[in-house]
């Protein structure tokens, strides 16, 4: 959570925006949903198309918290890590 000053300078910088002004109470008790205000939108359905490398094979196993901690640490793509790291372990 943001401290009172950081808070304070959000709020200023909201204030400024006049393109995207913060929503008040009569905002939120005027919307409806998307289905009610664009239907043919909101029943489309986005199909995915075919994959054009080979899928990977989701598997379930069980690792100390500690290793799974350490490998989310460095951040976004840890999975894509651990997977190479195993690759390069079994000698792939």
């Amino acid at each position: 959570m943001p401290t009172d000053v950081e808070d304070a300078v959000i709020n200023r910088g909201i204030a400024k925006d006049a393109d995207n002004p913060e929503l008040t109470d009569m905002d939120f008790a005027a919307m409806c949903a998307s289905a009610d205000s664009v239907p043919d939108l909101a029943r489309a359905r986005r199909v995915r198309g075919p994959q054009k490398t080979a899928t990977k094979k989701l598997v379930s196993m069980r690792l100390d918290p500690d290793l799974v901690e350490r490998l989310k640490a460095d951040g976004p793509g840890w999975q894509r890590r651990a997977n190479d790291m195993l690759r390069q372990a079994v000698g792939l």
